[in-house]
């Protein structure tokens, strides 16, 4: 099917790509100028900061609780933005709706960003509070049942590391992982997914694109061949938490996170992979309010709930 035309309709007021190198700063002080005061934003019972106390140190962390139950099941949420953009801010209204349409209380992560943070801060981070939120259970209200970790695009590429460096160490707790278009393969070669070549141009997210916003990342010691950097790389898949895996037709990411949830098939693994037609990268974060893509919140519930 055709890109979405609301989607069509924003993409076209886009500005062309700024020229010369990317200003973090300024880009990160443009998307804070798009979000929405608090008092807009969608009501739950409860929103609180937090500081968790890790192995890596002192982590902001912003707690959402759906209702007034003593007990909730736990979603470690990581925001998206190619390793240096996005914040507690630009993601909170996606972590509203996860929780409220989950029911279950959502901790979205403050980790540290590149370039001034640099390789494995950000996952360190984000491996830390998911630990954390087990140990500090009660405290947190968590019911001792669902303990998932989610992400959208990078914010997707470490939840999947979250996961696999979990296993690794014998951390059994994490029950689910769900990627919303998540980049799993930072080698950025044309020729290794179609989508990169049949979605390159006029999508929002742009091919060429991909290797300058990511580049802070890398540049900060993160090796693309490294399985915790690109998770596509892991050869063994097997004992990994059940994923759900969701994908934008016009995304050029697409095909690594379809190509990942067969792969967790193949390892027996657990994996519902949904592609979102008429969609391209980012819709959760910026086109959920479509009735037709905000039921990916409907499609993550029934999966948390083993339904």
């Amino acid at each position: 099917m055709p890109l979405d035309p609301e989607i069509a309709k924003f993409l076209a007021t886009l500005p062309p790509p700024p020229e010369g190198p990317l200003d973090p700063v300024a880009m990160r002080a443009e998307e804070e100028a798009h979000v929405p005061p608090v008092e807009e934003r969608l009501p739950l019972h409860a929103v609180e900061d937090l500081t968790a106390h890790t192995t890596t140190g002192d982590v902001l962390v912003r707690v959402y609780t759906p209702t007034s139950a003593d007990r909730h099941g736990l979603i470690v949420y990581f925001h998206g933005g190619a390793f240096f953009l996005g914040s507690l801010e630009t993601h909170d209204h996606l972590a509203r709706q996860l929780a409220k349409e989950t029911g279950l209380k959502v901790v979205s992560v403050d980790f540290r960003r590149a370039p001034e943070a640099a390789f494995p801060a950000g996952l360190d981070d984000c491996y830390a509070v998911t630990r954390w939120a087990a140990e500090q259970g009660e405290s947190l209200g968590w019911d001792g049942t669902t303990l998932a970790v989610a992400g959208d695009s990078s914010g997707g590429t470490f939840a999947t590391a979250v996961a696999a460096r979990a296993h690794d160490d014998g951390f059994d707790r994490i029950t689910h992982q769900v990627l919303y278009y998540p980049s799993l393969d930072l080698d950025f070669d044309e020729n290794r997914y179609a989508s990169l070549r049949v979605n390159a141009v006029g999508y929002g997210l742009e091919t060429a694109g991909l290797k300058p916003f990511n580049a802070f990342y890398l540049d900060s010691g993160a090796d693309p061949a490294d399985p915790l950097v690109s998770p596509a790389k892991r050869r063994d898949l097997s004992g990994l938490p059940p994923a759900l895996v969701v994908t934008a037709e016009f995304d050029p990411m697409r095909d690594e996170g379809e190509l990942y949830g067969k792969r967790l098939g193949e390892n027996g693994v657990a994996a519902t992979v949904t592609r979102y037609e008429g969609a391209g990268h980012g819709f959760v974060q910026h086109f959920s309010w479509i009735p037709e893509y905000h039921r990916v919140f409907a499609e993550t519930r029934d999966f948390l709930a083993g339904r």
